[in-house]
């Protein structure tokens, strides 16, 4: 019976995250999510294909997103000193080439971070690198260079959701970080298998998805408010907005000898928890809890309007300008299979401080649980 569950469990694995993910392996075809993952520069899966072999130069796949940055593709030869990247910036593509001592940096089409599936091509016509959406040409960049070899030798390699050369060499620095889905992707009709870093977590895409950062109830993100807006003068203060639909621990603060915790128990009231060195105490409060403020005074703490914390001992204020956690999802150094832990499980619509979006792809700590930029447009519950 034993080795029977193994072989069920092994089955609903390879089911689940796909039959070649499991040996740092991947079909391109595959449907892969480029979130969940630590802000890096390296690829998320690479490849590599003598140039003799390859009979196609086009490349095509079906994208979707709501972020507005990040890498998608990458190719290069000799070893990288001739490379290309595709990105979007502002949900528009952007290509970038490095070929010999010439750099290009362009940006046109349509915006793609809308959360509809596109299907996007990239091929090569002589000179010019053509991007396509839903079969309209929508980019066109050609590069031309004193150096360029009329034939090519060795090998070509590509890369999906990173690069194999330094960030230095890019002409228009971006942000790498992508909370996106492709699926169905054929690579210079290439069939040869991606490898996977193998740091990646293979997890699926949501089959809708809406704009919102996603928390499954595992993990949290974590800012230092040094790296976050602060307060413009002290009697405004500083400002927390959150709009969404969750349970469980919605954000905390911490600093030395002090701890605020916000969060929803499963009777469905909102608590306070704090605690000021040996003494804690948890408090309930009467709010609506799909759209708060917490506003963050000298010597208090208003949600939405009320006073919910006074402590003339306390510089609040202070304490963000030199440095506190802020999380969002739990506590920092709770373990994460700890009952008591009462991670955020739901979806946050909106994350404002001083009424500046926040990106979680910014935090200095992000589980790879979390989407950034998307949420089930359904819950999941309601999926099944």
């Amino acid at each position: 019976m034993d080795y029977l569950r193994k072989v069920v469990v092994l089955f609903l694995m390879l089911q689940y995250f796909g039959w070649n993910t499991l040996a740092g392996k991947i079909s391109g075809a595959e449907v892969i999510n480029f979130g969940h993952r630590p802000p890096t520069w390296a690829p998320l899966m690479q490849m590599s294909a003598n140039l003799s072999d390859i009979t196609s130069i086009r490349s095509f796949f079906d994208f979707r997103t709501l972020d507005p940055e990040g890498i998608i593709f990458y190719g290069d030869t000799k070893e990288g000193k001739d490379w290309f990247v595709l990105l979007l910036r502002d949900g528009i593509p952007e290509m970038q080439i490095g070929k010999a001592n010439t750099l290009v940096s362009v940006q046109g089409g349509p915006k793609l971070n809308d959360g509809v599936w596109y299907n996007l091509e990239l091929r090569s016509e002589g000179t010019f690198v053509v991007l396509e959406v839903n079969k309209r040409p929508a980019l066109v960049v050609g590069v031309e260079s004193d150096q360029t070899e009329a034939v090519l030798t060795g090998k070509i390699r590509l890369a999906l959701g990173g690069m194999l050369v330094d960030k230095k060499k890019l002409l228009h620095q971006f942000k790498p970080e992508l909370d996106a889905c492709i699926r169905t992707g054929n690579w210079l009709n290439l069939s040869t298998p991606w490898d996977t870093d193998p740091d990646w977590e293979s997890r699926p895409c949501f089959p809708e998805i809406k704009k919102g950062s996603y928390f499954p109830g595992t993990g949290i993100a974590v800012f230092n408010t040094t790296d976050l807006p602060g307060a413009e003068t002290e009697e405004k203060g500083i400002t927390i907005e959150v709009n969404g639909s969750w349970q469980g621990t919605l954000l905390s603060l911490q600093s030395p000898g002090f701890e605020f915790i916000l969060s929803e128990k499963k009777n469905k009231d909102l608590t306070m928890e704090l605690k000021e060195g040996s003494e804690s105490g948890n408090t309930a409060l009467s709010f609506e809890i799909t759209k708060l403020t917490l506003t963050i005074l000298e010597h208090s703490l208003l949600l939405d309007g009320k006073s919910v914390l006074k402590d003339e001992t306390i510089d609040f204020l202070s304490t963000w300008r030199e440095g506190m956690l802020l999380a969002f999802g739990g506590v920092p150094g709770e373990v994460k299979e700890s009952e008591s832990s009462n991670h955020l499980q739901g979806c946050l619509e909106k994350i404002l401080i001083q009424g500046q979006d926040i990106d979680l792809d910014q935090a200095s700590f992000k589980h790879s649980s979390i989407s950034s930029h998307s949420c089930p447009a359904k819950a999941l519950n309601e999926l099944t």
